[in-house]
C-alpha cells in the first residue's frame, strides 16, 4: 500500500492542490478529506495538479467528480492539470474529460491566464 501525500498552495485566491502517489481506493478517502476540508473552508477554486500521480482509479475518480458537485453547488470551479496520458485515458473512457476543465498546467488552469 503507498502512502499518499497531499501538498495545498494557495495563489490568488485558488487552492492547488498537488496529490503524490497513487490514487485509489486505499488512498482516495485522504485526498477527499482534504477537497472537503478546502470547500468546508470556503474555498471556491480549485486546481488538482496531478503531474505526480501515477495511477487512479475509480475511487479516485469518484473523489473529483464528488468535489467538483461540491464546488458547483456554491458556483465554484474545479480544474484538473498535468494529467499524464495513463490518468487521462481514464477520464476520456468515461468522458469525464467533457464534465472537467483539464489544462496542460497550473497556470493554464489559473484564472486570467
Amino acid at each position: 500500500m503507498s502512502d499518499l501525500q497531499i501538498d495545498i498552495e494557495r495563489r490568488d485566491g485558488v487552492a492547488i492542490v498537488t496529490p503524490r502517489g497513487d490514487v485509489d481506493m486505499a488512498t482516495s478517502p485522504r485526498l477527499r478529506t482534504e477537497l472537503k476540508k478546502l470547500i468546508a473552508a470556503g474555498t471556491t477554486r480549485i486546481v488538482v495538479d496531478l503531474s505526480h500521480v501515477p495511477y487512479m482509479d475509480s475511487s479516485g475518480v469518484a473523489t473529483l467528480v464528488e468535489a467538483m458537485k461540491s464546488l458547483r453547488q456554491v458556483a465554484g470551479s474545479l480544474a484538473l492539470c498535468n494529467m499524464n496520458p495513463r490518468v487521462r485515458a481514464i477520464f476520456e473512457i468515461a468522458r469525464l474529460d467533457q464534465y472537467f476543465t483539464i489544462c496542460e498546467s497550473i497556470e493554464e488552469a489559473l484564472p486570467g491566464t
